[in-house]
């Protein structure tokens, strides 16, 4: 690689790098020309400690000598890390953490208005189509007739239910159907719950081994069922999705985008 090369490769740094999605980020970031890996961090571990070769660095030093941060860690970390690069005004953030209160999106947002930010609970291709379908279904399938489930599927590790996938599904279909998700959505359903409501959008999911992702969406009337789905086979391609958010938002203006803005599909 020339000098040249070597200058305009993006600095990318990494939080939650001890992480499963941490470390397929930094894997997918060296397979890149155009990219390098600035450094790294993790809570709780120390800056200073190297770990499987992993040398973490503290939060200031990640900042400073990054032009993107990738985190999918935690929702606190992700807003801690937030607000310290809003109070800096640099760099530009992608986040992919899960399981963020609304209040941390609050924050997220706040912190939006001084930096660029790429904010999904999914970096998929795939899934970003899917919810397109899914509005587009919805909007032409009437809530007296047809009903809405949402299942996912998950690793045993995973912490929070239903998926940041499954909720964004949820609000497209939702959206589409001028409702408000938390108003219309069904989030548990034990003992006796009474007739299903008409524009109700239900959520099952499952946990178990080593599922990477599995999300489907039905639509389910009288006599007949529609089911987009999605499966994923391997963690790599969420660490694509967002390295690719990443050259994106690079040099962009301070703003919250989504996937839906990196890939081109524009919103309605």
């Amino acid at each position: 690689m020339s000098d040249d090369q070597a200058r305009t490769r993006l600095k990318i740094g990494v939080g939650g790098a001890l992480g499963r999605m941490g470390r397929a980020i930094i894997a997918a970031v060296e397979a890149r020309e155009d990219a390098s890996v600035a450094a790294v961090f993790d809570q709780p571990a120390r800056a200073g400690e190297s770990v499987d070769g992993l040398k973490l660095g503290d939060l200031e030093t990640v900042l400073a000598a990054s032009e993107v941060v990738i985190d999918f860690s935690t929702p606190a970390a992700s807003v801690a890390l937030a607000r310290r690069a809003a109070e800096r005004g640099s760099p530009a953030l992608v986040i992919g953490a899960t399981g963020a209160s609304a209040e941390d999106e609050t924050a997220i947002a706040e912190a939006a208005k001084s930096v660029a930010i790429v904010r999904s609970g999914n970096f998929s291709l795939g899934v970003n189509l899917l919810l397109g379908m899914v509005g587009q279904a919805a909007r032409q399938l009437r809530p007296e007739d047809w009903d809405i489930e949402i299942f996912e599927a998950h690793h045993r590790r995973k912490v929070d239910a239903p998926s940041g996938t499954a909720l964004m599904l949820g609000e497209a279909a939702a959206k589409a159907r001028g409702a408000d998700l938390a108003e219309v959505a069904e989030r548990g359903r034990d003992g006796q719950t009474g007739a299903r409501a008409a524009g109700a959008v239900g959520f099952s999911v499952m946990r178990g081994g080593g599922l990477v992702g599995e999300h489907s969406v039905s639509f389910i009337a009288e006599d007949e069922v529609i089911t987009l789905a999605h499966s994923a086979r391997d963690r790599s391609l969420f660490a694509r999705g967002a390295l690719a958010a990443a050259l994106w938002v690079a040099g962009k203006p301070p703003g919250l985008y989504d996937m839906q803005d990196v890939l081109g599909f524009g919103h309605d």
